[in-house]
């Protein structure tokens, strides 16, 4: 279990702190217990609460705003750093971040500047996108409906997959004449029902399940219909979302080979046929942490160099340069390979693991195999292949990568 929450509250008024003393403290606390945490299905209220109270999300925000005026490398190599402390916990943050990223950096309205003050306060957003009953290949509109109530307003109706939601939850949706749009909305308003039904065998502890709309009524203010120049109208809009996930991805890798150095440290007898008696002096032992410990440097080195493409893009469609299309399309290309090295490593990182231990180290006690399984949950995400795919085309024949879905 978590110590008690001790971080200060803060008010949107006060300077958002993330210097290394204050985030080496958070994720201090995060990562104290996380293994118990995902072994006994506790889900992490202790540390969404931390991440609140640190107001973490708000590290995109403008300073001005209230936030930190991060750049989206700073903000990954935070990710990467939380995803080695708790892959559940940065999971749940992914779509807070995806949802600031498109309608709340930027305000474009009141009713967006409430949202970015709510973001500034604290406040984390979940999200409700995904549908099972799409009927064809890339299809894009939601079956989730907003209908014109009559008096301005709408009613929301649908069933989301792989949601999480918290204090907000934003929602895709379509109105009558098919254009879709989005809304951020309390999950405690009527007509919304938060069912934890994920049983996934990865990132158990995402409250990654299902929520239902019925009649859920919207303010038309709240909603933010799609356009060629905002949210998820813009080229590659997916690509932020995309990178988050190979983020945390990287964070195993860097958990995992924590695990490793750990283990072999504490081991007091080795293996019948072991070249030395001293585990940390066995070569064999050294060679599969050193492998582990290249795959992490790896996979954090290109998500890396994948958000600075990402922050290039970010800033041409902020500034309107004539390059921005093309820059988000670099970003995107940068994303799909990152994501390719960053899952290749942590999986077999993950593995690697119980190299170095032995069956001893396959106890449930351990809980080692976390490490591997949230890695291959995370890559199952948008397989790999139909990125590698993608990225062989454009090598090949110039061929662009799809503009829509996880690219």
């Amino acid at each position: 279990m978590n110590r008690p929450v001790t971080s200060p509250s803060l008010s949107a008024s006060q300077p958002l702190r993330t210097e290394p003393p204050e985030l080496e403290a958070l994720l201090e606390q995060i990562a104290e217990g996380a293994s118990a945490r995902e072994r006994d299905r506790v889900l992490p209220f202790d540390a969404i609460d931390l991440i609140r109270r640190a107001r973490l999300g708000a590290l995109r925000l403008p300073v001005a705003a209230g936030g930190a005026g991060s750049s989206i490398r700073d903000l990954f190599a935070v990710v990467i750093r939380l995803g080695e402390a708790d892959a559940s916990v940065a999971h749940i943050l992914r779509n807070h971040f995806s949802v600031v990223e498109r309608l709340v950096r930027k305000p474009r309205d009141d009713q967006s500047r409430d949202w970015q003050r709510a973001v500034a306060g604290g406040a984390i957003i979940g999200l409700a996108t995904t549908e099972l009953e799409s009927p064809r290949v890339g299809n894009v509109t939601p079956g989730t409906t907003f209908t014109p109530d009559g008096n301005g307003d709408y009613l929301l109706n649908g069933t989301k997959y792989y949601s999480t939601g918290t204090l907000y939850v934003l929602v895709r949706a379509a109105d009558p004449s098919g254009t879709s749009g989005a809304a951020i909305l309390p999950v405690k308003r009527d007509g919304i029902e938060l069912v934890d039904d994920w049983d996934g065998l990865g990132q158990r502890l995402t409250a990654t399940g299902t929520t239902h709309f019925r009649n859920v009524k919207v303010k038309r203010q709240e909603i933010v219909f799609d356009a060629p120049d905002v949210g998820y109208g813009i080229p590659y809009s997916n690509t932020f979302a995309q990178l988050f996930l190979t983020a945390i991805v990287a964070g195993i890798a860097r958990a995992t080979l924590r695990d490793a150095t750990a283990l072999v440290r504490s081991r007091k007898r080795t293996f019948y046929y072991a070249p030395n008696e001293v585990p940390t002096d066995d070569p064999l032992l050294q060679q599969t942490v050193g492998q582990i410990a290249s795959g992490a440097f790896a996979a954090e080195t290109v998500v890396l160099a994948a958000a600075e493409a990402l922050d290039v893009a970010t800033n041409a469609f902020d500034t309107g340069a004539a390059n921005a299309a093309e820059a988000a399309h670099t970003a995107a290309l940068l994303s799909a390979k990152a994501k390719f090295i960053a899952d290749d490593f942590a999986i077999r990182g993950g593995s690697l693991l119980f190299d170095v231990g032995g069956a001893s180290a396959t106890k449930k006690v351990t809980n080692f195999d976390r490490h591997w399984r949230n890695a291959r949950t995370l890559s199952s995400h948008n397989p790999t292949t139909y990125k590698t795919r993608s990225i062989g085309q454009y090598e090949l024949n110039g061929t662009p990568l799809p503009a829509k879905g996880f690219f």
